[in-house]
């Protein structure tokens, strides 16, 4: 919201943030799915999620996209709102299991991230998929992160809101995947779970 105002985007696109930002998820998600697979870069990841949401409303500015994605790195690793039971969830885990963390987020955001939300102490290893070479989903992360960490392929489960990269990846490396999504995803295979709120976990790992 902030560099919606600050960039006077409800004028220039001719429309209100939440139609905004519904319109852009839908282009960074799509993006994102492409950077897992390596079919686009960083940089175009960077500016082209806000290009071609201003595209998508018929206002074309290459040079405020570019303006947009250095400020949105700036700003967001700083943002601390966390979905609902995260830290319940997460103290109640930390006491029965192991946690670390897979990501394929920029390398540059991602422990600022996690200490302004005072998340880290509760993992062990933060994977960062850039540092390594592999992006989720490709097999190798995972198997880098079982040797990391010095796991069994039956003691490993993944749980994350990426279907494509992080459920698809794991259960191609034969780990267990639990999937947090208010969307059904009809997969019938044995070591696939879904849950629609986070505190569910609690109802798998006792």
């Amino acid at each position: 919201m902030h560099l919606f105002l600050e960039h006077n985007i409800q004028q220039h696109c001719q429309t209100d943030f939440d139609e905004f930002i519904e319109v852009y998820e839908a282009i960074n998600h799509d993006l994102w799915h492409l950077y897992g697979l390596k079919q686009t870069t960083k940089e175009e990841l960077r500016y082209q999620r806000f290009y071609k949401a201003f595209l998508h409303f018929k206002y074309d500015n290459l040079n405020l996209a570019h303006t947009w994605a250095d400020d949105y790195l700036t700003i967001s690793p700083y943002k601390t709102h966390l979905i609902d039971g995260a830290m319940d969830v997460l103290i109640y885990l930390q006491e029965r299991y192991q946690l670390h963390i897979i990501t394929n987020g920029f390398k540059e955001v991602q422990h600022i991230k996690l200490d302004y939300s005072n998340l880290k102490p509760f993992f062990k290893h933060i994977i960062i998929s850039e540092e390594h070479g592999f992006n989720k989903p490709d097999i190798k992360i995972f198997d880098l992160a079982q040797s990391i960490t010095n796991a069994h392929v039956h003691e490993c489960v993944m749980i994350g809101d990426n279907y494509d990269a992080d459920i698809l990846g794991a259960l191609n490396a034969n780990w267990k995947a639990i999937y947090l999504s208010e969307n059904t995803k009809d997969n019938r295979d044995e070591n696939f779970i879904q849950i629609k709120r986070l505190i569910e976990l609690k109802d798998f790992f006792k």
